[in-house]
């Protein structure tokens, strides 16, 4: 067998599977608390530094005039809104803590912004990533004002209130997001000679990821591994994860092919930004939601794995 394209059309469960064991093995070490915080630490500076220069190249491939406002993208805003308000009142009926962690979680999972690593993938797979980079920017803009709307609902004994949680909010992610914009296209229009070097090595932003999942599937190892939860909570916090899952990629897919973008669509609707999702958590709900960005990002990766592995080569 031809090791490379073995490594080449395995590439995402491979580098998940490394993720996992890697952190598992540096957990296994005899390693000082001090060290071992030490690498976490640099894991949350090197995976940043890694999006940031795999949007800059994805970007690159884009004009300001790519990024469209298609009709599906207002019907995802909707629909994703629209559930995560649902779920919210859903969970101010519920009576037992089970019921509320996971209709919580899968609130969270619904209304979690795109990945921004989804125009990377959506490339890979022959989508649009100009309109998906244009609903990228819309699905976070409400993100940031709807999430400080539902948290004083859901978790009422937290002190943070709309325009700090909109604040922290908006800081995390549209960094990521603009400034890779911007560079790519100041580097269009001051050198384009630069622009068609690194546009003409289309793999290069895939292998940037292939790092990147890497490293987020250690981190929701390290998250599942020190989760103080119960097995049926667990099991709840997942199958909440696992429904939001199939149900955005397979609506996002539908909604998108009445617009000739079902593959954008899909990946705009489906690919979360699972690191975000896991902060969230933390931060402003009940610390087990967490969990569901874990879960999700194992889930959406699983996926994207099988639908990259359906478009190989022959």
């Amino acid at each position: 067998m031809n090791i490379r394209k073995f490594l080449r059309n395995w590439a995402l469960p491979l580098s998940m599977i490394a993720g996992a064991s890697g952190y598992l093995f540096c957990r296994s070490l005899p390693l000082s608390p001090t060290v071992k915080e030490a690498v976490v630490e640099g894991v949350s500076y090197v995976q940043p530094i890694l999006i940031f220069c795999m949007l800059t190249l994805t970007f690159c491939r884009i004009r300001p005039s790519d990024m469209r406002l298609r009709g599906w993208q207002w019907w995802l805003l909707a629909l994703q809104a629209g559930l995560a308000v649902v779920l919210c009142i859903l969970h101010q009926s519920a009576e037992d803590s089970t019921g509320r962690l996971f209709l919580q979680s899968t609130m969270l999972c619904f209304l979690c912004p795109t990945a921004t690593a989804a125009a990377v993938v959506t490339t890979k797979l022959g989508g649009n990533a100009g309109t998906l980079t244009a609903y990228t920017m819309l699905i976070n803009l409400c993100a940031a004002v709807l999430f400080p709307v539902l948290i004083p609902i859901v978790n009422p004994t937290g002190n943070i209130g709309f325009w700090l949680s909109f604040w922290m909010i908006i800081r995390r992610v549209f960094p990521l997001l603009i400034f890779p914009l911007l560079v790519a296209f100041v580097l269009r229009r001051i050198s384009p000679a630069l622009v068609r070097s690194l546009v003409s090595r289309p793999d290069l932003p895939f292998h940037l990821w292939v790092v990147s999942l890497s490293l987020a599937i250690a981190v929701t190892t390290r998250i599942v591994v020190h989760a103080e939860v119960t097995p049926a909570l667990c099991l709840a916090i997942a199958a909440g994860s696992v429904l939001a899952c199939v149900v955005q990629f397979a609506v996002g897919k539908k909604i998108g092919g009445h617009y000739t973008d079902a593959i954008s669509a899909g990946q705009a609707c489906g690919q979360k930004n699972t690191v975000l999702a896991i902060w969230m958590g933390y931060t402003f709900f009940d610390p087990l939601t967490a969990l569901a960005g874990g879960f999700y990002s194992i889930w959406h990766n699983v996926y994207n794995a099988w639908q990259l592995y359906r478009r190989r080569p022959d």
